[in-house]
């Protein structure tokens, strides 16, 4: 179980934070001019989208989670998440540390010792944030991974359109994408 939960934060922070990005094409995929300060505070991660199979055997079961951004004294971000798992609140801090641009970072997983890198593409900072991570998991399988962080925990429709096809842009599927539902505890503003 706590493999389980560990793999889920990986996950979160992964898709909320991402994988190795390969080509240069995607490194290019950042918000322009990211202004990490204004990234800072607090978000939910509110939609993912992954082609990941445990993703796909729990993602009926995910909550929607906190996340405080704070930077970190490297020059990156530590990012806490609050999550709902077995009825219960768990806290984990990831970090995330600066890579070749503003809008890019590196995480490696305690688990595994994997390198990744999340790449914040889109974010007004004030409302929403579209996240994408791609690369290699385990033996030669590719991952990618979409999150939406959104600073409040109603996503309205017009937000949720946005990244229903920010998502099929990158060739997820409708099946692929979900719209985390709201605990009734551990994500309270």
């Amino acid at each position: 179980m706590a493999a389980l939960r560990i793999l889920w934060m990986g996950l979160v922070f992964l898709g909320a934070l991402g994988f190795l990005h390969t080509s240069a094409q995607d490194q290019d995929s950042v918000q322009p001019n990211f202004q990490q300060d204004k990234f800072l505070g607090r978000w939910f991660v509110a939609g993912l989208a992954s082609n990941s199979s445990w993703y796909r055997e729990k993602k009926k079961t995910l909550f929607m989670c906190r996340a405080e951004v704070i930077p970190s004294e490297g020059g990156g971000l530590n990012v806490t998440s609050t999550l709902l798992r077995k009825n219960q609140c768990k806290t984990e801090t990831l970090l995330l540390e600066p890579a070749q641009k503003p809008g890019l970072y590196t995480y490696n997983s305690p688990h595994g010792g994997s390198a990744h890198i999340v790449s914040v593409v889109e974010t007004n900072y004030n409302q929403y944030a579209l996240l994408y991570s791609k690369g290699t998991k385990g033996l030669g399988q590719d991952f990618h991974m979409a999150t939406l962080y959104s600073r409040t925990q109603n996503v309205g429709a017009e937000l949720k359109d946005k990244f229903s096809t920010f998502c099929k842009a990158r060739g997820f599927t409708e099946d692929e994408i979900v719209f985390l539902p709201q605990p009734d505890k551990c994500i309270q503003e």
